[in-house]
């Protein structure tokens, strides 16, 4: 019998981070600039766009930023938790103003 810890969180967390792995690997592999560029095309559609196309985008950033802060939540203090909770708010108002206007 082991007595050493498992290394992955239990529950809903754990289940989200292992799946999160191939993912996370994949982007992280990736040359810095291409992750980047899609981040700003989607932020310039969406800023830029009007209608489905543009909520589409800045959904999109939100969905990523979310799942980014998620899985680095328990590293983060209040400050940064404040500030991606903020930047997704944003996000998503946005999003809903392009959509309904």
């Amino acid at each position: 019998m082991s007595t050493r810890p498992d290394p992955h969180a239990p529950g809903l967390r754990g289940a989200i981070e292992r799946r999160s792995a191939v993912p996370v690997v994949f982007l992280h592999r990736l040359p810095v600039w291409v992750p980047l560029l899609a981040v700003f095309a989607l932020l310039a559609v969406g800023m830029a766009g009007t209608g489905w196309v543009a909520a589409a985008a800045l959904g999109v950033l939100a969905l990523l930023l979310a799942w980014f802060a998620y899985l680095n939540w328990p590293a983060l203090r209040i400050g940064g938790r404040t500030l991606r909770v903020a930047a997704i708010t944003v996000l998503v108002v946005s999003a809903a103003g392009r959509l309904l206007g």
